[in-house]
């Protein structure tokens, strides 16, 4: 750190832990109000009386409204104050929550699930921006992976929460319980976000992050190829200049897209296909699915220690040596007939496939100005949640109705190698840049 006063260093290393935990509560409370709906659909579809085809359209329709969101919301949120568009987002979350509970309806719920994806979205993007000003090169990985587990821990309470709800109001009074209960647990987050939460460093008072800990930087170099101010740039200027003309921009599209081809291939097909093909009990199969997502909490954390200490300026290095671990568990859980092998090797590849969905944000600060830090998350967001998860879905499914299980696992795995390939370009993307 560079030799400022003791005063000025306390203050920052202050409000960077400040602003880490705050982003960390706001975001966990955006899934309190968001997987709550998931939760609730077996009350919802026979409170309303739906069919499973309206409960599948009200569960598509906020997966497609947030991946549409998340990329202009997070445009938005370059020119903005992160604590208050986090703060505002988790408001107008909460709101929506509040009406879904008084409400009855196919279509207003269809509206209201339109609106809660849309609001959904302003989430991401402040923490991303809030991380990328106050944490340097040396401390991302930790900083980035650290508030990762954030959505995992909150989808994760959202059952606990809504449980203890319906054990102490009775499954009568299920909207209290799904809607009422957790919005109440995320007004808390709002308030500790606006406590918590701080602007921009300069805007603080305080050195910018590079001058405070004496580091090169992309903002270093891309300063000395600048015409105008970033201060003076308008949204689109800096999504068309930096993002949408950056080929390091689409680089890391590139991962996100097949990181979730890969994700949501394996795990939007466990049930199916350990129950029908497999022939596994329930329970197994159950014990599967909860450690392919809980097996990401650790791991994450790991990694971004490990990126710290041993891959400072090669981040990309770790996702794609996980990524060849990935393919071969892949093959290994398609072709395993033991119980506890296909466990183990579901296990595995959720326990490593998120490492490249959390390095993608570290070296995003790597390659990308934190002036458009908002802007790169928003375009990632659009294309993983549209193109990826599509990928990994929908051209599975058709795969595999034409040409049996193994081709698609077979073009997962090839997903799994075209993430490779696009860890391999960003980061001689990277090196390019330090030449700059």
């Amino acid at each position: 750190m560079a030799n400022y006063h003791s005063d000025v260093e306390k203050k920052f290393k202050s409000f960077q832990i400040q602003s880490l935990v705050g982003v960390f509560i706001g975001y966990m409370c955006y899934y309190l109000v968001r997987n709550n709906f998931v939760f609730s659909t077996p009350y919802i579809q026979k409170d309303l009386d739906l069919s499973n085809a309206q409960i599948g359209l009200l569960t598509s329709l906020m997966l497609i409204t947030y991946g549409v969101s998340k990329g202009f919301m997070s445009i938005l949120a370059d020119k903005s104050n992160p604590k208050i568009f986090m703060a505002t987002g988790l408001i107008l979350c909460i709101v929506i929550n509040i009406i879904m509970g008084f409400s009855a309806g196919f279509y207003l719920f269809a509206a209201l699930v339109l609106l809660l994806g849309l609001f959904q979205g302003m989430g991401v993007g402040p923490s991303i921006i809030t991380v990328g000003y106050w944490f340097p090169r040396t401390q991302r990985g930790r900083a980035s992976t650290i508030w990762n587990v954030s959505h995992n821990l909150g989808g994760g309470l959202v059952a606990p929460i809504v449980g203890a709800g319906l054990a102490y109001w009775g499954t009568e009074n299920w909207r209290f319980s799904a809607y009422f209960l957790p919005a109440v647990c995320a007004f808390i987050g709002v308030v500790l976000v606006l406590f918590l939460v701080k602007k921009r460093p300069e805007e603080e008072g305080l050195p910018v992050v590079e001058d405070m800990y004496q580091e090169d930087s992309v903002n270093k170099h891309i300063a000395k190829h600048l015409d105008a101010d970033p201060k003076n740039l308008t949204s689109k200027q800096i999504f068309v200049e930096h993002i949408l003309k950056n080929p390091n921009s689409w680089y890391l599209v590139g991962v996100d897209i097949f990181t979730y081809m890969v994700r949501f291939g394996m795990l939007t097909w466990i049930p199916l296909y350990l129950l029908n093909v497999k022939g596994l009990s329930k329970e197994d199969m159950g014990i599967s699915f909860m450690l392919y997502e809980w097996a990401a909490i650790p791991s994450t954390l790991v990694a971004g220690f490990l990126v710290d200490k041993f891959f400072r300026g090669r981040v990309m290095y770790l996702p794609m040596i996980c990524l060849i671990v990935v393919f071969f568990c892949i093959f290994g859980y398609m072709s395993s007939s033991s119980v506890l092998a296909i466990t183990i090797f579901s296990t595995i590849v959720g326990c490593l496939i998120y490492i490249p969905q959390s390095m993608v944000a570290v070296q995003a600060m790597e390659v990308i100005p934190s002036f458009a830090l908002g802007s790169a998350v928003g375009l990632r967001g659009f294309m993983s949640y549209i193109v990826g998860s599509s990928l990994g879905t929908t051209l599975f499914g058709y795969v595999v109705d034409h040409f049996g299980w193994a081709s698609g696992f077979y073009t997962i795995m090839f997903g799994a190698v075209l993430c490779f390939i696009f860890c391999y370009l960003s980061h001689r993307g990277l090196k390019k840049l330090e030449k700059l």
